[in-house]
């Protein structure tokens, strides 16, 4: 099990968690990872050469019915050298998505840290865009997207697992067993179907500004819906 941050091998404060996804959850609106590509964008360092590649790659490997594949592949980062785009990557995260974290977000994770619970990330946003924002909250794990590189090169793949869907249902399980967490009274916060299988592994799931059919996914399961701004 992998962690972004650096107290991974530190044991969790007690038996119950708060699991929380991040984009439109603890960052309300639009996805991490689109703010960074279109700042990239006019950065000039990714252009239509990586839009061309992920189209092309897309029309290949793409279900008809799914988008997951291609939270798979960050084919636009594919070839770039880590010591130019991570360092990128923090900068933006401090200068433009931690200013717009959520304060219904962080009242929630003062309350449960006063409560003695363990805060905890999983999303599928790439690690060093997430990283600075796990640091400024004192998060005790996050778990996010782990680009793979070949001597300080970016493959366009993922280091498994992603934390996403089922994947964010694996990790809180094995991190309920690692660290003997009862999930039953366990907390969980996310806003789309990507987190369904985390939210009915915990034994108070939360929806936070749903998207994509959430909110009809929570009526049925008769869970709460919280809109943070």
């Amino acid at each position: 099990m992998t962690s972004v941050t650096p107290s991974a091998t530190r044991r969790l404060s007690g038996p119950v968690a708060a699991f929380f996804d991040v984009d439109n959850t603890i960052l309300p609106g639009q996805a991490s990872e689109v703010r960074f590509f279109r700042w990239l964008w006019r950065q000039g360092m990714v252009g239509w050469p990586e839009v061309r590649s992920s189209l092309s790659w897309l029309m290949r490997h793409l279900p008809a019915t799914s988008l997951h594949p291609l939270r798979e592949r960050k084919l636009y980062l594919a070839g770039k050298p880590s010591r130019v785009i991570q360092p990128l990557g923090e900068a933006f995260c401090r200068e433009f998505l931690c200013p717009v974290v959520s304060p219904s977000a962080m009242r929630a994770i003062e309350e449960h840290r006063q409560s003695g619970h363990a805060i905890v990330f999983l999303t599928g946003s790439l690690d060093f865009l997430i990283g600075p924002i796990a640091q400024s909250l004192r998060v005790e794990r996050c778990f996010a997207g782990r680009p793979e590189q070949i001597n300080g090169v970016y493959t366009g793949n993922l280091i498994p697992p992603l934390p996403y869907g089922k994947g964010k249902r694996q990790l809180i399980e094995q991190l309920a067993q690692d660290f003997s967490l009862d999930l039953a009274r366990c907390y969980a916060y996310g806003d789309s179907p990507g987190d369904f299988d985390l939210l009915r592994r915990v034994g108070h799931p939360t929806v936070i500004n749903p998207i994509r059919g959430m909110a009809h996914m929570a009526k049925r399961h008769n869970w709460p819906i919280r809109r943070w701004q």
